[in-house]
């Protein structure tokens, strides 16, 4: 098979490589489509590895067909599914744990199945367990609105009936998060977040950006207040006043959902498939598609997240050969 590997610059390269190797408990997946996510570009900078186990190549969410499956699997030979991963998904087959597929939802195209797994199963992880949920009349504050996560942890906090913060960086980007729902739509570039923040004090943050103002923001939160950071795309130091934290019990909470095992993921996978699949097949909730590549262009691709273009997801679609 072919697969997207680096070279020894890092440089992506679309090259033949050994067939993966099943192992008992695992699926046989012939990839359709995989959908690109920000540890795709920090893997390519060579700062942060696939999990033991896993290829050491992109690609942490796919959907395809299976060819292979264990007899006890929910899924089976000739299934269309989406699968969560480690690492891996740039080629043209990929192998994973059984609990970590999943049929894909009714009335979606592979290229829109490929595009759920990573991103709602980061939002579903770090609300609902990470956080704890909400309840109606929360405020909600998402960074980067517009992104992935974004886009599907807006989502899911409308469904709890909070109110949303959330920071974009473009005016098409702003239009769309509040058609998403979210109230309050800071453009960060000419626009102070803190004043928002401080008249509307959120009860659950989840940061990808952090950075020097992420101190001031959080000192604002509500009593109990879970603040839950996932990356630090403006930097990794802030400046915290300890004393808030006690006396306010706010809950600084660092989460990554790829380093988690299997049994954890496939939990989290079930509770999608449950909970929001239904939705999805009848177009209540989505996972918007900014753009479709051939694999071949996975860098053409990740340009586009790099440039901080999309509005949602950027898929990579693997074509059949002849």
């Amino acid at each position: 098979m072919k697969a997207m590997i680096f070279d020894s610059e890092r440089n992506l390269v679309w090259k033949e490589i050994s067939d993966p190797v099943r192992k008992a408990d695992e699926v046989l997946i012939e990839v359709y489509a995989a959908a690109v996510n920000r540890a795709d570009l920090m893997q390519a900078d060579g700062v942060y590895a696939s999990p033991p186990g896993w290829p050491d190549f992109c690609g942490l969410e796919v959907a395809g067909v299976v060819l292979e499956a264990p007899v006890t699997a929910e899924v089976k030979p000739g299934d269309r599914v989406c699968a969560l991963l480690g690492g891996g998904g740039y080629a043209q087959k990929v192998t994973a744990p059984a609990g970590m597929v999943i049929p894909a939802p009714e009335k979606l195209s592979l290229v829109e199945a490929a595009t759920l797994p990573e991103v709602w199963s980061t939002a579903y992880l770090n609300l609902q367990i990470e956080a704890g949920g909400m309840k109606p009349g929360d405020v909600f504050f998402m960074q980067a609105g517009a992104s992935g996560v974004g886009l599907a942890a807006i989502q899911m906090a409308k469904r709890m009936g909070a109110e949303v913060i959330t920071t974009i960086d473009a005016p098409e980007k702003a239009d769309f998060v509040r058609k998403l729902g979210a109230e309050y739509v800071i453009d960060y570039r000419k626009e102070p977040l803190e004043p928002v923040i401080a008249a509307h004090p959120p009860a659950v943050a989840l940061d990808c950006v952090g950075g020097k103002g992420m101190g001031d923001c959080l000192r604002h939160m509500v009593f109990g207040g879970r603040w839950v950071m996932i990356a630090t795309l403006a930097g990794g130091m802030t400046q915290i006043d300890l004393e808030v934290i006690w006396r306010k019990r706010i809950k600084l909470i660092g989460s990554t959902l790829r380093s988690r095992t299997s049994a954890e993921k496939t939990e989290i996978l079930r509770a999608l498939q449950r909970d929001l699949w239904p939705d999805f097949s009848a177009r209540k909730l989505i996972s918007n598609i900014h753009a479709v590549f051939p694999i071949e262009q996975a860098k053409e691709a990740h340009d586009v997240l790099r440039r901080c273009e999309n509005i949602g997801k950027v898929v990579l679609e693997v074509k059949k050969e002849a």
